[in-house]
């Protein structure tokens, strides 16, 4: 895949972590003033789609043959963490931090992703 691919790839990525926290932070405070954005902050599906829209975004963006070290460890504990969250694992108190964790795992293995593939344009899989 090109670079320019990839590149949109993470800035897409990056872009659906922001909007997680924006959901997860900013939403409840607006929702105490709204009813109806209070129901839809917490609906169940929103965080089974997040969750089901990043991990193929991801992959597809960070996938590289033999990739290891930081990145796919961070994207691993971001993925599972943002699974953890929507499953409201260990208690629903714990759901927001827990995904705003994984969140950030996750905007943090694309950010450097991108530095990398920017830094080493000829690396392989890149």
């Amino acid at each position: 895949m090109k670079t320019a691919s990839r590149s949109l790839l993470d800035a897409s990525a990056v872009s659906l972590s922001g909007l997680c926290l924006v959901h997860c932070l900013a939403l409840p405070l607006v929702a105490a003033s709204s009813p109806l954005l209070a129901t839809w902050a917490e609906a169940e599906w929103v965080h089974t789609a997040a969750v089901a829209v990043a991990a193929p975004l991801s992959a597809l963006a960070l996938w590289r043959r033999g990739q290891s070290g930081p990145i796919l460890i961070l994207s691993l504990i971001g993925l599972a963490l943002l699974a953890l969250g929507a499953a409201h694992w260990p208690s629903h108190s714990l759901e927001t931090p827990i995904t705003v964790c994984g969140s950030l795992f996750l905007a943090g293995a694309h950010l450097l992703n991108w530095r990398r593939r920017h830094a080493d344009p000829a690396a392989p899989g890149c």
